[in-house]
């Protein structure tokens, strides 16, 4: 397994990352803990998890993956071997169950810390991330900026000073970023730089052969500024595997039990694209999970490719990319693909 550094800090992960959004839904207890078991025997050090999982997010099932994960380290005794990530949500009209409407304030950073903390039964969490960002912003799958000069929203300035007291009281080790954008992660650094705030370690976005928008404008703030990329949706939410294709819903897929939530991408060049990747991954004897998992771990911005799988199966096959090294034959024919359907899948 190959390790990087995650920021400026002293911590090496792994660049598998174990993502667990389908435990408590998708996935069992048991089943979670035989994952967790699994990965971290075969070096997977890094686990990525949020109060809000698992997804799609419910009311019924929210914050259920971290008490997983919680039961699984009280039973395990491995805490000081493992880096773990969780977040806290952002606003929006349809989380009003959670704190009766979530936003990134002192108060709310400080309640949802304590209650991660609680389920996850540790003193700390390496990595602490926004969700995504208070303010109205181009993400989840918007391309677009529209600016709204009466927009009011939580100050920047008083969710970095509420994760500072996190830091200084020992509840968070350090901080990053989800769903941002080049403005938004400059301006978090600007910020810590100017009042000694901790500094922003990671982003973690969407990224993946069907997604590459993060070449744009962050790859080079994740280079310049150590802020490396935590790449979700690495296989197109399952869609590079190819079991999609043709109009296909495996039964117990994501796809096959919430379509409305997973259409991302289903869109007709993402399906042209993918339909391109897959035959490109056999025709050189690579499995198309594989190939598009190693394209992702092999991008120099990159700090942690963020794996999750519902079969042991699909999570071996996922976590043995760390060891494929794509030809520069392959590499060539994926940009080939790319400049022919570039951006598929906001």
């Amino acid at each position: 397994m190959e390790f990087r550094r995650l920021g400026r800090t002293d911590i090496d992960v792994s660049v598998i990352c174990l993502g667990t959004m389908t435990w408590g839904q998708q996935n069992t207890q048991d089943e979670a803990f035989e994952q967790l078991d699994y990965a971290t025997s075969n070096e997977v050090n890094f686990i990525d998890t949020a109060e809000m999982y698992p997804v799609p997010a419910m009311e019924e099932t929210f914050t259920r993956t971290e008490t997983i994960i919680g039961n699984w380290l009280e039973k395990r005794g491995r805490r000081d071997d493992l880096v773990i990530a969780t977040k806290i949500v952002g606003p929006a009209d349809r989380f009003s169950y959670v704190r009766n409407g979530p936003r990134l304030t002192r108060a709310q950073i400080n309640e949802a810390i304590d209650g991660s903390l609680s389920r996850l039964k540790t003193d700390y969490v390496d990595l602490y991330q926004l969700h995504w960002p208070d303010r109205n912003s181009n993400f989840f799958g918007k391309l677009g900026y529209v600016h709204d000069a009466d927009e009011e929203f939580t100050p920047i300035e008083e969710t970095l000073e509420a994760l500072d007291g996190l830091v200084k009281a020992g509840k968070v080790r350090h901080i990053g970023l989800s769903n941002e954008n080049p403005w938004g992660l400059m301006k978090f650094l600007e910020l810590a730089e100017k009042n000694g705030w901790p500094r922003v370690v990671s982003v973690q976005n969407p990224y993946s052969l069907l997604t590459r928008h993060y070449e744009v404008g962050m790859a080079e703030c994740s280079i310049r500024e150590n802020a490396g990329l935590l790449a979700y949706s690495p296989l197109g939410g399952g869609a590079l595997s190819g079991k999609y294709l043709g109009g296909a819903r495996p039964a117990g897929t994501r796809v096959a039990k919430w379509p409305e939530y997973f259409t991302r991408y289903q869109t007709e060049n993402g399906i042209k694209s993918t339909e391109a990747y897959v035959k490109l991954a056999k025709d050189n004897g690579l499995d198309p999970c594989q190939m598009a998992l190693a394209y992702v771990n092999s991008r120099p911005f990159l700090t942690a490719n963020i794996i999750g799988a519902t079969s042991m199966e699909h999570l071996k096959t996922n976590i043995g990319s760390a060891k494929i090294t794509l030809s520069e034959d392959v590499l060539s024919e994926i940009e080939a693909i790319h400049q022919k359907w570039p951006y598929p899948c906001p």
